[in-house]
């Protein structure tokens, strides 16, 4: 095993991971931005390293700045946490030229499950179910309407290095198409320095259904049962829960199998997710059940909603991450694999769910987390913590089991009415009136779930995204005022010898 992991990320995924390597006697080193110098993650490290300027292009995606950081802690692996360069095949690439362990798949499955087009080449000739969509790439917004008008609209475009919704739009017109491409491509190019994009038929009410993969070498690919991840907020999920409440016995072991075929054919190691679209029409909802199911991608990482999966099949998925890494045998087979109860997922964010969801990065004043039987809460953030205005405003993932999806679901109404989180808006109202909703109790659900809840999104999209950028211009005003001539921290430092007020923040993260 390793003596000592960097952990290549931030927030509370960077937090996760280190627990992981205590509970197993590594080292863990930490790497922040100029921004993240009071993080909890650089506080929970034994080793702390600035590797660049708030702007993640400058250091959470500094290839240079992160294995020279490896480096010079003498590292033996680099975890990617989710996010960044966790699908990055040439910065697995580079570790391996290193010498450095990369604790995840080999390059060349990144490579092949991040080109979506080629994914889905890969998938058809295994015979693995997909949307109906483009062959290849869209060039224009021309050949965008003329693909439409053959497959029907509506249809969605997608970046072809797209994750985490971004470089996507629904098109339901032709009128559409010129400005959806436009979007689209300006957003993926943005996003991840590719701006091509193809398409797939958009499914209206569809469920998002994921299946959770674990390779051992030792033996072979397995999963770990699926996770229903149809709420969503411009594509990006809010509540997960394992198990899907529509998915039997029957079409748990064909998603499985269809998952583990997926993750065989690009040669796959360590764990992964794939993804399914599944039918949720009238049709499903009547039987009870679901319908049809369709590969849309491979997320070859560790998933946001790892634990409600860890919850259900007691399996530390970090921990296995580690093991596979370091050439160790798991010990697990397909048979040992027995889901039990339910759990469900509440991603705790810094944003007004009655403002279209708009981020509200600000300090947090007070904050008191939920606990009890049950309960978990993968948090990355403490009180009086001023969240950047440069990433994801995350605050936490609550985590609620129950023997019965019923009783989960009454326990996370528990744990939420507990939670208190003063100084910015937070989800947690939204998360209330979506557990309370008679509709989510049933299990209907579908990715247009929070459009539906009445007066929920009262903001266009155009809107929230105007919105949005008065409330960063404000945010970037406030932080620029609050530390005035602070001088950078150093370039590594020891958080758990920090003196003076930090102490009783250090004490929390213990």
């Amino acid at each position: 095993m390793f003596n000592k992991v960097l952990i290549a990320n931030r927030g509370e995924i960077a937090v996760r991971v280190m627990r992981a390597c205590r509970d197993m006697g590594i080292r863990a080193v930490a790497v922040f931005s100029e921004a993240d110098r009071d993080a909890l993650h650089v506080r929970y490290a034994h080793e702390a390293f600035c590797i660049g300027p708030a702007e993640p292009s400058a250091s959470y995606l500094n290839i240079d700045a992160i294995v020279a950081a490896a480096l010079r802690s003498h590292a033996e692996a680099i975890h990617p946490g989710y996010g960044f360069l966790s699908e990055n095949a040439a910065f697995a690439a580079r570790c391996e030229r290193e010498g450095i362990v990369f604790i995840g798949p080999p390059a060349s499955a990144i490579a092949a499950m991040g080109d979506k087009v080629q994914a889905r080449r890969l998938m058809k000739q295994a015979g693995v179910p997909l949307v109906p969509g483009s062959e290849g790439l869209v060039a224009s917004a021309k050949e965008l309407a003329e693909m439409a008008r053959g497959l029907g609209y509506p249809v969605l475009l997608k970046a072809v290095a797209g994750g985490g919704g971004r470089g996507m739009r629904v098109v339901r017109s032709a009128a559409e198409a010129d400005s959806a491409f436009a979007q689209a491509t300006s957003e993926a190019g943005t996003s991840f320095g590719d701006a091509s994009v193809y398409m797939e038929k958009f499914i209206e009410r569809g469920r998002h259904i994921e299946v959770q993969v674990l390779s051992d070498p030792h033996r072979g690919s397995i999963h770990l049962g699926e996770r229903e991840c149809s709420i969503q907020r411009r594509h990006q999920k809010l509540i997960e829960e394992s198990p899907s409440p529509i998915v039997d016995e029957g079409l748990r072991q064909q998603l499985g199998a269809t998952a583990v075929k997926a993750a065989d054919v690009v040669g796959y190691r360590g764990a992964g997710t794939v993804e399914f679209l599944m039918d949720a029409g009238p049709a499903a909802s009547a039987r009870g059940s679901a319908g049809a199911f369709y590969f849309m991608e491979m997320n070859t990482r560790l998933q946001v909603e790892h634990p409600v999966t860890e919850m259900v099949t007691g399996i530390d998925l970090v921990k296995a991450q580690l093991r596979i890494a370091a050439g160790e045998d798991t010990g697990l087979k397909q048979d040992d694999i027995m889901l039990r109860g339910s759990a469900i997922e509440c991603r705790i964010y810094a944003e007004d769910p009655d403002r279209g969801f708009l981020p509200a990065p600000g300090r947090i004043e007070r904050l008191r987390v939920p606990g009890g039987p049950g309960i978990r809460d993968d948090g990355g953030v403490y009180e009086g913590y001023l969240l950047p205005i440069y990433y994801d405003p995350l605050i936490s993932k609550l985590v609620a089991w129950g023997e019965t999806r019923q009783e989960a679901i009454t326990r996370m109404l528990r744990a939420l009415d507990e939670y208190v989180v003063e100084g910015v808006p937070s989800t947690i109202s939204f998360h209330q009136r979506a557990l309370r909703d008679e509709r989510f109790r049933r299990g209907d659900l579908h990715t247009g779930f929070i459009q539906d809840m009445d007066g929920h999104l009262a903001l266009t999209p155009a809107e929230s995204r105007k919105l949005e950028d008065l409330a960063l211009i404000a945010a970037a005003i406030a932080v620029q005022g609050s530390r005035p001539g602070q001088a950078p921290p150093p370039a590594s430092v020891n958080p758990w010898k920090m003196t003076g007020r930090r102490r009783g923040h250090e004490r929390l993260s213990r």
